[in-house]
């Protein structure tokens, strides 16, 4: 083990205290995020996870997920397979005195060597093209560096096993000036939640779920002035009027496509194949129902709620 951190055993804790223990501070996996390199989630929503307002998904029923946990240790026999190195499990949450706002679940470290392993697994086809050039995602270089950066480790290495196409390995050395440079970014991130003051907000996905989390209802008797988002509305009218001829650009140019099909049901022009196939479905009809055999009952209907955001401009 490396000297001068701390060790938390995860050995016999349940998976909620890992996950609570997880939340106390910021995670190999949590990176990313900070820095805008992980397209499935955000800054913003890291933080609403981190200061409890949003819970974050339990990914034990994710099935990619299960995947890599189940094939953990067939990979880091891949790995030993490829390079001949021995890896061990660690069964710890590491913590560096120095870092208090940082934590690293490590996969395995290498025995012999002042370096660690990070272990993938991925049915991306994206991905295993990216390996087979010798290459991987940002988000994988910035969980490594992250290690790096709480162990003090040399290197740090990355295995990915890429399902149907093959196992690649990487190695990560380190880089003092871009370990800095992640230092920097994750404590001010957690100042920010430490002062519960949150990140810029984007436009993502993972954003708008947290905003949803955090904001379920709305206040029918509450109103307020926007003038210190005077800019945001102004910026989102101009974009609404661009959308809207793009939209109509757009719909002109598939009628022009349409028109020169025909009755055809599908056509190519180089790498694109374009159809336009006759389909059908069944709808139920709520009001020819009632008209025959009375009323549904309230009982049959699911109730459930939601907040539509919607912009009127008056004289428009």
């Amino acid at each position: 083990m490396f000297k001068n951190l701390e060790y938390i055993s995860t050995k016999d804790m349940s998976h909620d205290q890992w996950l609570a223990e997880r939340r106390k501070s910021i995670g190999g996996s949590d990176a990313a995020a900070i820095l805008g390199l992980n397209e499935y989630t955000s800054a913003y929503a890291l933080w609403a996870e981190k200061t409890g307002k949003a819970i974050p998904d339990d990914l034990t029923d994710n099935e990619a997920v299960r995947l890599g946990s189940d094939l953990e240790s067939y990979a880091a026999e891949r790995f030993t397979e490829a390079t001949g190195k021995k890896v061990r499990k660690v069964n710890y949450i590491i913590k560096n005195p120095d870092l208090p706002f940082a934590h690293a679940n490590v996969d395995r470290f290498v025995v012999g060597e002042n370096a660690g392993l990070e272990l993938k697994t991925t049915s991306s086809w994206e991905i295993a093209q990216q390996c087979r050039n010798g290459e991987y995602p940002p988000r994988y270089y910035t969980q490594c560096c992250h290690y790096l950066m709480v162990t003090g480790a040399e290197k740090w290495y990355l295995g990915v096993l890429c399902f149907g196409v093959g196992f690649f390995h990487f190695v990560i050395q380190r880089n003092d000036a871009e370990i800095k440079a992640l230092a920097a970014a994750e404590r001010a991130f957690w100042q920010n939640v430490t002062e519960n003051t949150a990140p810029a907000i984007d436009g993502t996905e993972a954003s708008t779920a947290a905003l949803k989390t955090i904001y379920p209802d709305s206040d029918p008797g509450m109103s307020l002035d926007l003038s210190m988002c005077a800019a945001e509305i102004e910026t989102w009218k101009a974009l609404d009027q661009q959308i809207e001829e793009l939209e109509k650009l757009k719909a002109e140019k598939e009628n022009r496509i349409k028109d020169f099909m025909g009755p055809a049901e599908k056509g190519t022009y180089g790498n694109v194949s374009v159809t336009w196939k006759t389909s059908s479905r069944k709808t139920f009809d709520k009001k020819r129902y009632e008209a025959a055999m009375g009323q549904i009952p309230d009982a049959y209907y699911n109730t459930s709620s939601t907040r539509t955001f919607r912009v009127t401009v008056k004289g428009a």
